[in-house]
């Protein structure tokens, strides 16, 4: 099945990043139309792909409900890393923080704004 050897381009998901819980379903989502993958084989490879914290969280998931879906696997990682506490961190970094040309570029800092915005809007 050539969508197997497409399955090791996908992320590795950590849950540390202030955006890589997002990053990561984006990646996931796109790839699996992409690639028209089943649920099923998406779901299965996540042991590999989630590392660190996430890895943790993931076994004690697993642990606690048993396999889940795509669906709800990408429920269950909005409702860990895009809590509340996390959309007040990013609208309040989003709103406190302003342009000064004399320590950064504006390029830079205008991606970051505009990821920001884009987090907290959409949640």
């Amino acid at each position: 099945m050539k969508e197997v050897s497409k399955l090791k381009e996908l992320p590795h998901f950590k849950g540390e990043g202030e955006y890589d819980h997002m990053e990561f379903i984006r990646v996931i989502e796109m790839i699996k139309e992409d690639l028209l993958l089943p649920e099923r084989l998406v779901t299965e490879i996540f042991k590999t792909l989630f590392t660190r914290s996430a890895h943790r969280w993931y076994i004690k998931l697993i642990q606690a409900h048993g396999h889940q879906s795509w669906t709800g696997w990408k429920t269950q990682i909005i409702n860990k890393w895009a809590n509340d506490a996390w959309r007040f961190k990013v609208e309040t970094e989003f709103e406190s923080s302003e342009f000064n040309s004399d320590e950064e570029k504006a390029l830079p800092w205008f991606f970051q704004q505009k990821e920001r915005s884009t987090e907290f809007i959409i949640h």
